[in-house]
């Protein structure tokens, strides 16, 4: 069955601690390999790190290690994602996130994206579980991403 552009959502599929996270294809701005990382001082554990990109300092986020799902190391053959930032603050334009094998672009129809209501608490950072056919998926809560990188830059 052939669906027309605007019955479905682009995503793009990453593997994030013990958890598969699905990001809205809108907000990448770009996916790297072999990426330098910079440690962060007295930083908490799920910042792995900040990347050089495009002449912006870019926060690297381990996701697993913010919703306590996994553990992601930085490794040398580690990608990162990097994402446009949607709160509209001038000094955090992008962040990053860690992922452990190479994305996945995948479309899928708007009527194949179901809420996985089997969980009643969500971990922190995480908007909701979806299906997507037989398998689960998890929507991050790019605000609160957002917002925790800032609040640590702040302190």
């Amino acid at each position: 069955m052939s669906y027309a552009s605007n019955d479905e959502i682009r995503g793009v599929l990453i593997q994030a601690g013990n958890e598969r996270v699905l990001l809205p294809n809108a907000t990448v701005a770009e996916v790297m390999s072999r990426v330098q990382v910079e440690p962060v001082t007295d930083a908490p554990s799920w910042l792995a790190g900040q990347i050089a990109w495009h002449g912006w300092n870019v926060p690297l986020l381990a996701f697993g290690r913010f919703t306590g799902l996994g553990e992601e190391l930085v490794a040398s053959n580690n990608k990162i994602v990097v994402l446009k930032a949607l709160g509209g603050n001038a000094e955090l334009p992008y962040f990053a996130l860690l992922t452990e094998t190479f994305p996945q672009l995948i479309a899928v129809p708007r009527d194949g994206l179901l809420a996985d209501a089997s969980e009643e608490t969500l971990p922190p950072g995480v908007h909701m579980r979806v299906l997507l056919g037989e398998q689960s998926a998890l929507l991050p809560d790019l605000d609160a991403l957002e917002s925790a990188i800032v609040q640590n830059q702040a302190a």
